[in-house]
């Protein structure tokens, strides 16, 4: 028996569903691009270790992932203390999203929510609170069925283990920041179109 060769077997066959799902990651990160730079936000929110991969999408978008530009606005909600402490005292951990959700969402918003179990009741309640709201809402989850892959207007389903579903979500932290980064250098329709008009 080796643990060791058996996790990096069932990595590869996370990473498998991640592949074949890459276009999903590129799409989000194009709308990322189109409506970030026009004063959209991206709202992220998980618990445990999908909290920390949150403020990790976050953090790449307000500072940068590969490229230099400038920064867009993002907050992870589990990061921010003082709120989740608050909601969480007055309200339950199971508002401790969604009332941010409706702070701060707005018909050009992005919610991104992570989850391994897509069951965890403070997203599912932040998915119907994000929709409320107008916004996209996107998931990471682990496989189907769960309920905030059914909640969610997009969502990227991985099966496997919890730790494996981990650290692929992460992976697609980082694919999605590229395709976003991507984006943003190719030119604009719009800007192209002006250009036209005015030689």
């Amino acid at each position: 028996m080796n643990p060791v060769h058996d996790h990096v077997n069932a990595l590869s066959e996370t990473l498998s569903a991640l592949r074949s799902q890459s276009s999903t990651l590129l799409r989000w990160g194009r709308v990322m691009a189109d409506r970030l730079p026009a004063g959209g936000r991206l709202l992220a929110a998980g618990n445990g270790g999908s909290a920390a991969e949150a403020q990790h999408l976050t953090a790449e978008l307000v500072g940068r992932y590969d490229r230099d530009r400038r920064p867009f606005s993002a907050i992870a909600l589990c990061a921010e203390a003082s709120s989740v402490t608050a909601i969480s005292n007055d309200y339950g951990y199971e508002e401790v999203f969604a009332r941010q959700v409706a702070a701060h969402g707005g018909p050009q918003d992005i919610l991104v929510l992570l989850s391994t179990s897509g069951r965890s009741e403070n997203l599912l309640r932040a998915a119907t609170a994000g929709t409320r709201q107008g916004m996209s809402v996107w998931a990471m989850t682990g496989a189907r069925p769960n309920p905030l892959a059914e909640l969610a207007d997009e969502t990227l389903v991985l099966p496997g283990s919890t730790c494996t579903v981990q650290e692929t979500q992460l992976i697609a932290v980082h694919m999605v920041c590229e395709a976003f980064e991507a984006a943003l250098a190719l030119p604009r329709m719009d800007s192209v179109a002006a250009g036209r008009q005015a030689s």
